[in-house]
Parts: structure tokens; sequence; C-alpha cells
């Protein structure tokens, strides 16, 4: 019963957060456009400056951690392998892509953080999680939804380059580059900075979730069924049961393996579909995953946490 309320407690203050954003929506007090605004708002300012404040305060020796961050890379091309794989058995080359896509990318960075700050009370190892696994995430998007169906011809190259870019200029990515430098160069954070940095930082969770809520569908969420279903099986169940055991062997425990739990098993980020659809796909399966995802992961998260918890690996 301990390890359930722990894991409950990890889990419901998260999701509860996205039904008050989807409550406020049904009232009428956030519409689309004001829920669209509010995400891009939390992307590039509260969400950046909250890693950068849990990276700059720490020792940086303590903070990086090659080995945790080559793991998230190669369990992250290794994910993409395997979904690619498993794509075959669609008849249907043009949802490969679509398919493909949202069985791997995760809401890494806002539910990554949510989650291991609702545990840990600091974002934890969120942000080498995301270094090793976010860039990856955006260039093999790219990669599948050209060569699989959509009205693309093999990779374009300018949209690589556009998004080489963006990862480079990706607020989170320069928010934990800007942490690390203002750790390993052991800068001095003034008492009006550090309070100003934390009044920021502390809005990017409830605004981010609220925001995420607000944009829930339940009518994309059963489009596509039978692809939809098994994407979404393999992003909540399937990568957890082959690469848990791995980190855990390889001697990953509390946040460290939290932060891998989010990257493999939370849900599919909003970002497939629009990706998707600025590729020329339908987006259908797309939005269809999201949605599904993002309603049965509050369950598979929770049972998740539960058994790590009960097994003493958090």
């Amino acid at each position: 019963m301990e390890n359930l309320i722990f894991s409950l407690n990890a889990t419901v203050p998260v999701f509860l957060l996205m039904l008050l954003g989807l409550l406020f929506r049904n009232l009428g007090w956030l519409d689309e456009e004001f829920a669209s605004k509010m995400n891009k708002f939390v992307f590039l300012v509260p969400l950046p400056v909250k890693v950068f404040q849990d990276l700059a305060t720490v020792d940086f020796e303590e903070a990086w951690d090659a080995k945790f961050v080559l793991f998230c890379f190669v369990v992250t091309v290794l994910s993409i392998t395997i979904a690619a794989a498993f794509s075959c058995v669609w008849k249907d080359r043009g949802i490969r892509g679509e398919f493909i896509q949202a069985s791997y990318r995760s809401s890494a960075a806002l539910l990554g953080i949510a989650f291991i700050q609702n545990i840990y009370g600091n974002s934890g190892m969120a942000p080498m999680m995301i270094i090793g696994s976010v860039p990856l995430y955006n260039i093999m998007a790219v990669a599948v939804l050209s060569f699989f169906g959509g009205e693309q011809k093999g990779i374009d190259k300018k949209l690589l380059v556009k998004t080489l870019k963006g990862i480079v200029t990706n607020p989170i990515i320069i928010g934990i580059a800007a942490g690390l430098l203002w750790s390993a160069f052991r800068i001095p954070m003034p008492k009006i900075l550090e309070k100003t940095v934390s009044n920021v930082a502390s809005v990017a969770t409830p605004l981010g979730l609220m925001a995420m809520g607000a944009t829930f569908d339940i009518k994309k969420a059963f489009a596509k069924i039978k692809p939809s279903l098994t994407a979404t099986f393999f992003k909540l169940v399937g990568l957890c049961a082959i690469f848990l055991p791995i980190a855990i062997k390889l001697g990953f425990r509390d946040s460290e393996l939290v932060a891998i739990l989010v990257m493999l098993g939370s849900a599919s980020t909003v970002t497939c579909f629009v990706m998707a659809k600025n590729m020329g796909h339908e987006g259908v399966l797309s939005s269809s995953v999201v949605m599904l995802t993002t309603m049965f992961s509050a369950f598979t998260l929770t049972g998740w946490l539960y058994i790590l918890k009960s097994l003493m690996f958090i």
C-alpha cells in the first residue's frame, strides 16, 4: 500500500493538472488558441529556466553523466529501429512513418521534469535524458516521415538543415547548456537573480500540463484504431518491458531510472502530429496515438512506478 501511495503521489497530481486544463477548456475559460500559445510560452521560457536553475545550482561533475547520456542515445536508436521493423506489419506504407514516430517520440521534457520534480523536488536526471534523446527524436522524425509516405520524395535536405538548426536553437537545449556552463565555471548566483529564476521556473509544470490537457480531443483518439492501439501499447508498455530491465542491470537507479521510464513510456508528444501534417501526412494516426497515450499513460506510468518502487529500484 505504501508503494502504491508513492506511485499515485507521483502521477496523479500531474494528470489532475491536465484534467484541470481540459475542464477549463470545456468551461470556455481556455480556448485552443490560448492553450497553444500557453504551450509555446512554457516551451520558450519557464521550462528552459527550470532546467537551467536545477543544473546551475549543482556541481558540474555531479550533474554530468556521460554513461547515462550515452545509454539514452543508444536506447533511442534501438527503439526507433524496433518501431521501424514492426511497422512492416502494416500494408499501407503511408502510415508507417507516422506509426514509427508516434511509437518512439515521448513528451520527454515536460512530463519528464514534472514526474521527477514530484518525486525528488527538482528535475534530477531529466536534462541529461533530454540531451541523449531529444535531438535524435527530431532528426529521425524527419528521416522516417520523409522515407515513408507523405508528399516528401526522399529526405528533404532543406528540412533536415532546418531541423538541425532547430535543435541548436531549442530553448530547452540552450537552458541545459547554460546551466552546465554556469555550474562548470562556478558562477555565483545573486539572491535577486536566484529568486527571479525560481519564480519563473515554478510556473513551468502547472502551465505546461494544463495547456496539454486543454488541447486534448477525445474524438481524435479512436481514429485508425488498430494501428493506433498497437502504437499505444508499444509506446507505453513494449519499450519499457524491453529496456527497463537492461537499465536496472547496468545500475541505473532513482531519478536516473525515472528519467529513463519517462523517455520510454510517457505519452507521445503533440509534435508528432504537427510534424506529420507539415510533411504531407494525413496526421490522423499521429493525433490518435497522442490522445490514446495521453489518456492511458496515467495508468501505465503509475503501474511502472509501483513495480520499480516495490522492487526498491527507486
